[in-house]
């Protein structure tokens, strides 16, 4: 997981682009896994099924160093629409973000460069107007503590943006936190003056 914050589109938005005669629609989104990018795909598929192609690319994490990537022509001749889709998503930037472009066939053969150009222009005519959120990464702590330091562990949680996931009342408590990574220094600090233990694992 990335350590620093990127960004990733805050909804999914669809721009049409002409190109003599046929119709590419471009279908932008968020995904985190392939399981979700391979539902979006599915679901362009059975918005559009009448479509002649359902193109697509995507990248999952960090889009410095990102944790996955694959595409597909879907019965484009090799290397003229998914590859094209990528490369306007890796030149933008953007993690955790997929992009289907859907084709209406108008007649006329675009011709291979024709195809690359047609597909990176659809790609970049819906990424430029996507809105964009930041993803803030996130980290997961087990804390060891006595009973009486959970009450101000939870407010610290609450002035923080961590969210207390999981909590196991033994002789002590176990208490599992989600934070934002940027907070860690400051959770580590809290937990050194009040002597509660934190394990990495």
């Amino acid at each position: 997981m990335s350590a620093n914050p990127y960004p990733t589109p805050a909804e999914t938005l669809e721009r049409e682009l002409e190109v003599k005669k046929s119709r590419f629609i471009a279908r932008a989104g968020q995904v985190e896994s392939r399981e979700q990018a391979m539902a979006f795909i599915e679901q362009a598929v059975a918005d559009y099924p009448d479509a002649r192609h359902h193109c697509w690319a995507y990248l999952i994490g960090d889009p410095e160093s990102a944790t996955t990537a694959a595409m597909s022509d879907a019965g484009e001749p090799s290397g003229t629409a998914g590859k094209p889709i990528l490369n306007v998503i890796q030149h933008k930037r953007i993690g955790d973000v997929i992009v289907v472009v859907i084709r209406y066939f108008g007649g006329i053969k675009l011709g291979a460069g024709g195809l690359v150009r047609a597909y990176a222009g659809a790609t970049q005519n819906v990424l430029a107007a996507l809105p964009l959120a930041t993803h803030q990464p996130r980290t997961r702590l087990k804390l060891a503590l006595g009973f009486a330091q959970e009450q101000p562990l939870r407010h610290w949680a609450s002035q923080h943006g961590a969210e207390v996931e999981r909590v196991d009342y033994g002789e002590r408590v176990a208490l599992t936190l989600d934070l934002p990574a940027d907070a860690v220094p400051a959770l580590r600090d809290f937990t050194r003056a009040k002597g509660i233990d934190i394990s990495d694992d």
